[in-house]
């Protein structure tokens, strides 16, 4: 579903080579994304959706389960604001950041079928539905 993005790269293996140390974010944010998300490590650069009450769904370690095989994906469904009158957003890419708006590129992938979220819609991932893969 996604992959890591080149700045979480640079982060882990600085880390693991001893060239310098990375601190975990407390709480990463998953975006719902309008256009196909391109890694340029920048939180500024994805185009996310604008419906009434959007806002990236906060996640904590306990939304995750342990990484097996190269990936990890979520262990609890990861819910967003339902969509309000007159709104429209077709999703196609998720991307997820360390900040709760700008902040640093983490992860991206696509999303297939595309989400199309109009009135009364709660976009969600149901558990698993997330998954983020070293590549």
């Amino acid at each position: 579903m996604s992959q890591c993005s080149d700045y979480l790269e640079n982060k882990i293996l600085d880390h693991v080579f001893g060239k310098a140390s990375y601190t975990a974010p407390t709480n990463i944010y998953l975006a719902l994304c309008t256009a196909a998300v391109i890694d340029t490590d920048d939180g500024d650069s994805i185009t996310e959706c604008d419906y009434t009450n959007y806002a990236r769904k906060q996640t904590s370690p306990s939304d995750w389960n342990s990484a097996v095989s190269g990936a990890i994906d979520n262990a609890s469904e990861l819910a967003f604001p339902e969509a309000g009158a007159g709104d429209a957003d077709d999703v196609v890419a998720v991307a997820l950041l360390d900040a709760a708006s700008s902040g640093n590129l983490l992860a991206y992938g696509t999303i297939s079928p595309t989400l199309h979220v109009s009135q009364g819609v709660t976009p969600k991932f149901a558990i698993g539905g997330i998954e983020v893969t070293q590549s």
